[in-house]
């Protein structure tokens, strides 16, 4: 349970969720960190704590390095409780400690909490002196939550980000350079997709603010923190918040009978040929966040299901109302599916996407089992709208 210096007398004393596999409904296979960080200056400053049951976890880090009781401040840069469910048994040990946090921070502690701790709200622009250095405070309500903040300390020109640039991944790595490339930008990317999408133009105000500063380190309160390839990250940011897309269909289908897979390989084929990047997702076998992971980058995005009792199969309408609550922005769909008296589940597809926002460019349905001709005409068509 050491603690890892990132720069002098700052540090990570955090929490590593090894077991953590489900996060708000999404999949999350590599686990988790909950990210701290101990400031030691003439005011010692812990910066958010994590989950309740982790407290001990942190106060030991916490006690290789300094007396926690002599913890002067304590950021509480979002209420949540993944980021300050360890605080009440914090401030029993650290007493004299004042709470630092937004308005809606402070609210959101006394809702939670029910506790007259001692507060200062900070408002956006507003900098906090620890000594040698010092935090600017920047509110960053509803990315991803209206209590949210971050904070920046120009002295070492670290971002203390909070939830944005996170990712979900338990490891002993501390920093973006230490673990894949590739792992740490897919798992950035399922993050975004999962957690900060319908968020998008708060992002872009968050990342006009940052984008005068200069920043060596972004230290987020999940996973890897960033110091090698801090514009990479947020180069994807600006993408992702302007919901900027790739030539790229994203196939979706439950089915029962394999008649609906069999229109979502002949629709597979027809963007193929269209020159799409294609991605096919059976939803017997694939998690919703893990599609929401490639919907990201996708231009279209084609959703099917059978009709069971006069309705959409249960995975397809589990994965629309996802998709609504996540809300990707200037998307084109198509809905399909098979169907052997009734049919009415395409419809109840294709309305679901219009409702979430998608400009819905055909509805397809086939009764009962496609026959090659019907399959073969069935790309053409598609080929036709897209």
């Amino acid at each position: 349970m050491r603690p890892i210096e990132l720069k002098k007398d700052i540090y990570w004393v955090g929490a590593v969720d090894w077991d953590l596999r489900n996060f708000h409904g999404y999949l999350t296979q590599r686990g988790s960190s909950y990210n701290a960080y101990l400031i030691i200056d003439e005011k010692i400053t812990l910066i958010d704590t994590v989950k309740e049951h982790f407290a001990d976890e942190l106060l030991e880090r916490v006690s290789k390095i300094i007396d926690p009781s002599k913890i002067d401040y304590i950021v509480s840069n979002h209420v949540e409780m993944d980021h300050s469910g360890a605080l009440p048994k914090i401030l029993e040990v650290a007493k004299n400690a004042t709470v630092i946090t937004s308005p809606n921070g402070a609210k959101g502690l006394k809702a939670h909490y029910k506790e007259d701790w001692k507060v200062r709200v900070i408002k956006g622009g507003e900098r906090l002196e620890l000594g040698k250095r010092s935090l600017e405070f920047m509110l960053t309500p509803m990315v991803h939550w209206p209590d949210n903040m971050v904070g920046y300390m120009p002295e070492e020109k670290i971002l203390f980000s909070n939830d944005a640039f996170g990712q979900h991944i338990a490891s002993t790595e501390r920093c973006d350079d230490e673990y894949s490339f590739e792992a740490v930008m897919e798992e950035a990317r399922k993050y975004y997709a999962n957690i900060v999408l319908p968020y998008g133009p708060q992002v872009q105000k968050v990342l006009a603010s940052v984008s005068g500063l200069d920043i060596e380190m972004i230290a987020s309160s999940h996973g890897l923190i960033w110091r090698s390839n801090v514009s990479k990250i947020v180069e994807e940011y600006s993408k992702w918040a302007s919901n900027e897309t790739e030539k790229k269909a994203v196939i979706v289908y439950d089915t029962m009978w394999s008649s609906t897979k069999k229109m979502a390989h002949a629709i597979q084929e027809a963007f193929e040929q269209k020159g799409y990047k294609t991605v096919l997702k059976n939803l017997q076998t694939n998690h919703i966040s893990d599609i929401m992971t490639e919907i990201i980058t996708s231009e279209y995005v084609c959703v099917g299901s059978p009709t069971l009792n006069n309705n959409m199969m249960p995975n397809a309408a589990g994965f629309l109302t996802y998709l609504k609550g996540l809300a990707p922005k200037n998307r084109k769909a198509i809905a399909f599916g098979s169907y052997g008296w009734g049919g009415q589940s395409i419809k109840q597809v294709a309305d679901s996407l219009t409702e979430a926002g998608f400009e819905v460019k055909d509805s397809i349905r086939m009764n009962y089992i496609p026959s090659k001709e019907d399959l073969d005409k069935m790309i053409e068509e598609v080929k036709e709208k897209i």
